[in-house]
């Protein structure tokens, strides 16, 4: 009301004043409303305030319920019995790979810098391995293995098996690699290619990150 009589006193339209009064009795209403959500209680924005117990953080976003990771039963087993493992086709950008390669005429320029431009193949020894020692030569949504097999791209490990064989033992017993889920449930782990890009596996050398004691 002060700040009405404050306006009105400086020579304000009607119109203002107007508007200001609906203003003011519509801070009011909210203030003193019923929350419509919690009716049954009858709880008004004050009594929500006086009744908090945290002090309220303005930058603070709700947590947003993670979907599901995408699985695939595993064609492996271990000593626990089966388990799942890490999809890995929806993180290929470019899949299907049949979508480029098939007996169409590629009419873009340069389409192999555009689409893998971006790959440095340094998997083994150099000039060792070609694209065509993992991928199917015709096939070419899947991979092969040197016994000629066929391979989801899902089930990558069991290409990458052929050579790690070692890797592949450890990570089937839980020594190599991850668990994304809790022990207790489903036996959840990463695929190979979750942490190793398959193009350059080997992971950069780096030093480990130093701690300094405090003084006091």
């Amino acid at each position: 009301m002060k700040l009405i009589t404050l306006f009105s006193r400086s020579h304000c339209s009607g119109d203002v004043l107007r508007v200001l009064n609906v203003v003011m009795l519509l801070t009011v209403w909210l203030i003193y409303q019923p929350d419509t959500a919690n009716a049954s209680g009858g709880e008004s924005v004050l009594d929500r305030i006086g009744h908090a117990t945290e002090k309220y953080d303005s930058y603070a976003v709700k947590a947003v319920q993670p979907l599901p990771d995408e699985t695939v039963l595993s064609k492996e087993r271990y000593q626990g019995g089966t388990f799942r493992v890490l999809a890995r086709k929806q993180e290929i950008k470019r899949f299907r790979c049949s979508s480029c390669h098939n007996e169409k005429p590629v009419t873009v320029n340069k389409g192999v810098e555009l689409t893998h431009g971006d790959i440095n193949l340094s998997h083994g020894q150099p000039g060792a391995l070609s694209c065509i020692d993992c991928h199917h030569p015709e096939k070419r949504d899947f991979l092969e293995d040197k016994k000629g097999n066929t391979i989801d791209l899902d089930h990558s490990y069991q290409l990458c098996g052929q050579c790690h064989f070692r890797q592949k033992s450890d990570w089937l017993g839980g020594a190599h690699g991850k668990r994304t889920k809790y022990w207790a449930g489903e036996r959840v782990i990463f695929n190979c290619t979750t942490c190793h890009d398959p193009h350059s596996p080997r992971f950069e050398k780096r030093f480990p990150a130093t701690y300094s004691p405090p003084i006091n």
